[in-house]
């Protein structure tokens, strides 16, 4: 009897401790009770695909079965045309210049349909759900038929979308935060027999290759011969785009084979922030000419990068910026770094060596039964 209520309590214990309050905060505060990630900051209070994405790997690692469900058919019914199954999620659903609300722009972007196959992919084996492991693997294969292209010395690649990154014959624009190996990686142990791992070869050249310098640009342009380029629109800027391919370094499994070379790529960034305490807004990724300081969701998502760089000292400081300048918690993009820095550096979750999930509810907690 005591046996079976000291057990009690040290279940309800284990449960307690794997709440994850900042996943509670974000759901209240920017997603709607039928499951629309909102962006409150811009005028259309649009969605974009990646939004829904993130919140649905959220989700999973809070273990909200329900939530998670609700995101996916939101995001079914009003990104792909009431069918995963057929089409690519749209990037972006708003308010209309007509005044109507619907899609805005219905070219996918292959940064959300990633993360959606890997949430989906993943949600399947910890959830023990096979209707969402078909989904993620018929959305998986439709990324290699649509937004992949096979480029000369890069080989298969993932294009941005389906529509606009292939400028003729002989060039295409790239975008590297758009490449979370550890997600291209698990994508690929899914499914052993596909080209995912030809994409995660040429996603490590494409984040490596294109910051000589040592800091990621948004955008880059890739042409046969001449190898990666400045982008003529972005000119060579990193910033908005490029602070998660920092983050997604950081989040690395420290035994992955792309991690060594990915950190030693990017260490000047980390070199830069450690100097002069500040993550930059803009980096002139030609020169390493900086401009401005970047918002909070910045200073969030490089934390995890500096912890893997070995700089406690430069960590703890910006933890100390974010503690005082928090961020707001009606901008969705920073909410959604600072989720995944705060929730892959407090132990909510990590990625294994193959980028398997492992969320915190599977190690320590209570997993409620399937509902």
């Amino acid at each position: 009897m005591i046996a079976a209520f000291l057990l009690g309590i040290s279940q309800a214990h284990a449960a307690a401790n794997c709440d994850w309050p900042q996943w509670t905060a974000f759901k209240t505060q920017l997603i709607s009770a039928d499951g629309r990630v909102i962006d409150a900051s811009t005028p259309q209070q649009h969605t974009v695909s990646e939004g829904q994405a993130y919140a649905l790997f959220f989700a999973l690692v809070a273990n909200d079965r329900p939530a998670f469900e609700k995101l996916l058919q939101w995001t079914e019914n009003n990104l792909a045309q009431g069918d995963l199954t057929a089409y690519l999620p749209a990037w972006q659903w708003g308010h209309r210049d007509d005044g109507s609300w619907g899609v805005i722009d219905k070219n996918p972007a292959s940064d959300a349909d990633v993360w959606i196959a890997y949430a989906l992919g993943e949600a399947g084996r910890l959830w023990n759900e096979r209707r969402y492991t078909v989904l993620s693997n018929i959305i998986a294969n439709r990324i290699l038929r649509e937004e992949t292209a096979d480029i000369p010395s890069l080989g298969l690649t993932l294009l941005p979308g389906s529509v606009g990154f292939t400028q003729g014959k002989n060039r295409w624009r790239l975008n590297p935060s758009y490449a979370p190996i550890q997600a291209l990686r698990r994508l690929a142990a899914n499914d052993p027999d596909s080209s995912w791992s030809a994409v995660v070869a040429s996603s490590q050249k494409l984040i490596t290759d294109s910051a000589p310098k040592g800091f990621s640009p948004d955008w880059v342009l890739f042409q046969t011969g001449k190898g990666f380029l400045p982008d003529v629109e972005t000119q060579a800027d990193g910033s908005y785009n490029s602070i998660r391919v920092y983050l997604w370094a950081g989040l690395m499994d420290r035994n992955d084979p792309a991690r060594a070379e990915i950190m030693n790529a990017l260490r000047p960034m980390a070199a830069y922030v450690a100097a002069h305490g500040v993550v930059p807004e803009h980096v002139d990724t030609r020169n390493g000419v900086m401009k401005g300081d970047g918002p909070s969701g910045f200073v969030a998502a490089m934390i995890p990068f500096i912890d893997a760089a070995g700089d406690a000292q430069t960590a703890q400081k910006l933890r100390q910026q974010l503690s005082d300048h928090p961020v707001p918690t009606n901008i969705y993009y920073g909410q959604a770094l600072a989720l995944f820095a705060q929730g892959g550096t407090d132990g909510s979750y990590r990625f294994n060596r193959d980028g398997s999930l492992v969320p915190r509810w599977t190690q320590s907690c209570v997993s409620p039964q399937k509902r």
